[in-house]
């Protein structure tokens, strides 16, 4: 599964929520401690993430600072990181010098559950005081890379056991329309849907009662469902990040409820802006 923007911002927008008392995948697991990567001198730096980071989904900071009495050039920062695919080198330009600390943004890509995110670093290309540019490999320090991997394995567990969808999505005068959909994957585990959870201007709600299962045996689990306007200010219209991030808490089997965030296409987040459109500006 791919760590992007719906379900890296709603692990965020959740974190501490019920998936906080979920052990990680067995898969996740390593025989040894990965070896720790060498300091660079003069630099160092912290990984951290803005509410915009988080509404983004893969974005996150490096936060990085000249410890030392050279100024440099960073050109290029990339994420280093075995629990993350690679996502391509982001190019800038921003000089450092001594004692100076600027916020580089950076991505992180699809989650690799299998791996450890540890050792999380950032590759950066540098220049020190015009000279010739070098790569070096920059120890992150901070939780935040450790807990996005964390919480996006969780997740991905979840939705590979029953994988969630949004389907029949229409305009229903005031409301939005349609079903969430689990389908059985492998394993026979019951998987328990407990609550909906609305979004920073749309309710949402299932038309059925709550919890509802998808039983061991049984291949899907279809649940109707009404998205209506929570709110028409226009301040929390305009200002809202994540308008369509909706967690389902799922859980599998005698696990704990994880926030899966429904996997909305384009053309039905379309239809949820036509119908705040519709309703706000009637």
């Amino acid at each position: 599964m791919r760590g992007g923007v719906g379900w890296a911002a709603v692990v965020l927008l959740l974190a501490g929520c019920a998936a906080a008392d979920v052990a990680p995948p067995p898969s996740a697991a390593v025989s040894s401690p990965p070896a720790a990567v060498p300091d660079v001198p003069g630099m160092a730096a912290e990984s951290f993430r803005h509410r915009s980071d988080v509404a983004i989904g893969d974005s996150f900071q490096v936060r990085l600072t000249n410890t030392g009495t050279t100024p440099f050039t960073v050109t290029s920062v990339q994420l280093d990181s075995p629990g993350f695919a690679e996502v391509p080198v982001r190019e800038l330009t921003q000089d450092f010098a001594p004692g100076r600390r600027y916020d580089l943004t950076a991505r992180f890509g699809p989650v690799v559950c299998s791996a450890s995110p540890d050792p999380v670093t950032a590759r950066l290309t540098v220049s020190r005081d015009g000279g010739p540019a070098e790569q070096v490999r920059v120890p992150l320090a901070g939780p935040v890379l450790g807990e996005v991997h964390a919480e996006l394995c969780r997740v991905e567990a979840v939705t590979d056991a029953a994988p969630v969808s949004v389907e029949g999505l229409a305009a229903a005068g005031d409301t939005v329309t349609g079903e969430v959909v689990l389908t059985r994957g492998p394993g026979a585990d019951p998987v328990v849907v407990s609550a909906l959870q609305r979004s920073v201007v749309l309710e949402s709600a299932l038309s059925v009662p709550l919890p509802a299962t998808l039983a061991a045996g049984a291949a899907e689990l279809r649940l109707p469902v009404v998205f209506r306007p929570a709110t028409c200010d226009p301040h929390a219209l305009a200002e809202t990040k994540q308008p369509f991030v909706f967690p389902l808490l799922v859980e599998v089997g005698e696990g704990a409820p994880v926030p899966v965030p429904l996997p909305l296409d384009d053309g039905q987040r379309a239809l949820l802006q036509d119908l705040l459109g519709r309703v706000c500006q009637g």
